[in-house]
């Protein structure tokens, strides 16, 4: 059956209309028109709510902050990572967390490892611990910053006395500490906190729920692999998720040697209830393709 077959009934009178007569077409061309089904062109089912999904600020460069809160509410999620203060009221205009606080840092390279930092840190966390309480956030990153010559176990001690100065205060304020996971062979040479032992056990010694760690899959797999190994064993010190795709830190399809799926489902199945947050960098000509593929792989 042709669209050239189907008269357009009067339009006082009854029969198929205009509309009618398309959808008709659309459906013998599909052979369902004999069955009396037509197609039905649904928009994307509603994601599972297992987890929390949420995308990294700087990984979409071309979209205004307004922009990308509407790409991810358009997605079907609600929370933007690494985010500071000057961007809290445009996040709350349009209903969108802010999943991972950032602006009190010095940097990557400047951190609490290294004592000559720490008055400087404890002024600008302390302030900004503030700033995440009061706005109705709760998790503010951090940094151990880079090794410069320190044996670890130094940089570790460091790291604990200058995060005790200011955790009292972010447990008062309910606001959770989290430092970052980086790998030191690749993006960030000599970092400090570059393995999932020396975190746990900087966990371990502070001893407080309001310090973990944001373990980074991406960098994570390139120091030690092991992933959904580790999840299991150490995910009572794991505040927060990211992604990418390694090597090259692009989309996490099947291009790239993890398998996010499964990673998701362990990271579900730890009882998680915080956020797992995309941070790779779109290669593909559709960056917003790219974050709605990747929220589908990862909704388990």
């Amino acid at each position: 059956m042709s669209i050239h077959s189907i008269r357009p009934a009067p339009a006082s009178g009854p029969g198929l209309t205009r509309r009618d007569a398309l959808r008709l077409a659309v459906a013998a061309s599909l052979g369902l028109g004999a069955a009396g089904v037509l197609p039905v062109f649904a928009a994307a089912a509603p994601l599972k709510g297992n987890l929390k999904h949420s995308v990294a600020r700087w990984t979409f460069p071309q979209q205004s902050v307004a922009q990308l809160c509407r790409t991810v509410k358009d997605i079907g999620f609600a929370a933007i990572d690494l985010v500071g203060p000057e961007d809290w009221p445009t996040l709350k205009a349009h209903g969108v967390d802010s999943s991972m606080c950032n602006g009190a840092e010095l940097g990557l390279t400047k951190g609490f490892a290294g004592r000559e930092f720490h008055d400087q840190l404890v002024e600008r966390y302390t302030r900004h611990i503030d700033l995440v309480a009061d706005a109705g956030y709760r998790n503010l990153i951090c940094f151990s910053g880079n090794r410069n010559g320190m044996d670890p176990e130094e940089g570790m001690a460091h790291a604990e006395a200058g995060l005790k100065r200011i955790l009292r205060h972010a447990e008062k304020r309910n606001v959770v500490l989290v430092m970052e996971l980086l790998n030191s062979r690749v993006d960030h040479p000599d970092y400090l906190c570059d393995t999932s032992a020396w975190g746990v056990a900087l966990c371990q010694r502070l001893g407080s729920d309001h310090f973990g760690l944001l373990y980074d899959i991406y960098h994570m797999q390139i120091m030690e692999g092991d992933i959904i190994a580790t999840i299991g064993r150490d995910h009572a010190c794991f505040k927060h998720y990211h992604t990418a795709g390694v090597p090259g830190r692009h989309e996490i399809g099947d291009q790239q040697e993890l398998n996010y799926p499964a990673i998701c489902r362990a990271i579900r199945d730890t009882g998680f209830d915080g956020y797992l947050a995309q941070e790779f960098m779109p290669a593909a000509p559709d960056p917003v393709g790219s974050l709605r593929e990747a929220i589908r792989l990862c909704d388990v």
